[in-house]
C-alpha cells in the first residue's frame, strides 16, 4: 500500500510539472502538488508509527 501512494504522489507531481509549464487549468493544477505532498507527509507518518527506531 505504501508503494501506491509513492506511485500517485509521483503521478500527480508529473501531472503538475506539465499543467504548469502548458499553462493548462490556470491556478488549481496546484492542487495537484498538495496532493502529492499529502501522501508523501502521510506515508512518513505512517512509516514512523509502524517502525519506531530504538533512541538512546
Amino acid at each position: 500500500m505504501k508503494n501506491i501512494n509513492y506511485i500517485v504522489a509521483l503521478i500527480l507531481i508529473i501531472f503538475w510539472v506539465i499543467g504548469f509549464f502548458t499553462h493548462f487549468m490556470g491556478y488549481p493544477i496546484h492542487f495537484l502538488l498538495i496532493g502529492a505532498l499529502l501522501l508523501i507527509f502521510v506515508n512518513v507518518l505512517h512509516d514512523d508509527r509502524n517502525n519506531p527506531t530504538e533512541k538512546i
